[in-house]
């Protein structure tokens, strides 16, 4: 990778040197300043007042994003991994929204209508500003390491519904008070045992009400189970919070002392 690659790359992707923090401060505000433009824009009275000023703002934000995507990729030495990565389709919907709607607006008029839901896509861009924060980069270390327990987990609370949404069919199938079917009977153990409890559906009998006081005590233990699952991976996510990113995957959580990436295992 030429000199000037390097250079580019450990501006944008690192937060280790003056160039990197500032870029990654300058582009924190504008991510900033793109949501609270896209939020107003929602607002009719505004839009219909100040629209022209709004989209000025708009393309002028969606250009700088435009000109960022592209350095980002080729500043690293495979593209199509960044492009592919989660971050590199944030970047790449942060700004298609604009263009596409650019483009449908040229071709017919009668497709207008969608412009509006395309626009909103642009919200996407508020995930652009957990690559800034080390604590967010922790949190997505321990959610992809906890991803198969999870995984394990939801399968059995998947099982869990299942079975006590046919029970509680059975139970209050006759006494009229609301399940009248098991995919009802499963949306409301979901309900139940998520502790979310919206009580549009309530048994009416004594068995009925039982099954339901165990299901709600089980929906504590439930919840209990992701919560130490992450928990625990945050603790061992802890020590990896430097921004060194690799030019290959692009990945982070390097060691300090690292001269090859732990993930594809190229030069640092």
């Amino acid at each position: 990778m030429s000199h000037w690659r390097d250079k580019i790359h450990e501006i944008i992707f690192e937060a280790d040197t003056p160039l990197g923090k500032a870029f990654d401060i300058a582009l924190m505000i504008l991510i900033v300043l793109s949501i609270i433009e896209v939020m107003v824009e929602s607002v009719s009275e505004i839009s219909l007042k100040y629209g022209r000023f709004l989209l000025i703002i708009e393309w002028t934000l969606t250009i700088i994003f435009t000109l960022e995507y592209i350095l980002r990729i080729i500043s690293v030495k495979k593209p199509w991994k960044y492009i592919t990565s989660f971050y590199g389709v944030i970047d790449f919907l942060s700004i298609v929204p604009t263009f596409l709607t650019l483009i449908i607006t040229i071709i017919h008029a009668k497709y207008l209508i969608v412009i509006r839901a395309l626009r909103l896509i642009r919200i996407f861009r508020i995930f652009k500003l957990a690559r800034f924060l080390r604590e967010g980069q922790t949190i997505l270390v321990a959610m992809r390491a906890s991803l198969a327990k999870i995984t394990v987990f939801l399968t059995f609370v998947i099982v869990l519904v299942l079975i006590f949404g046919s029970l509680m069919y059975l139970v209050e199938a006759n006494a009229d008070s609301g399940f009248t079917n098991i995919p009802r009977s499963i949306y409301w153990a979901i309900v139940t045992i998520t502790t979310v409890g919206y009580g549009d559906i309530a048994p009416a009998t004594a068995l009925g009400q039982l099954l339901a006081a165990m299901i709600m005590l089980l929906g504590y233990a439930v919840l209990a189970v992701p919560t130490g699952i992450v928990t625990m991976e945050l603790v061992n996510a802890n020590n990896k919070n430097n921004t060194r990113a690799c030019s290959s995957c692009s990945r982070e959580g390097h060691d300090d002392d690292a001269d090859f990436c732990k993930y594809c295992g190229d030069e640092l």
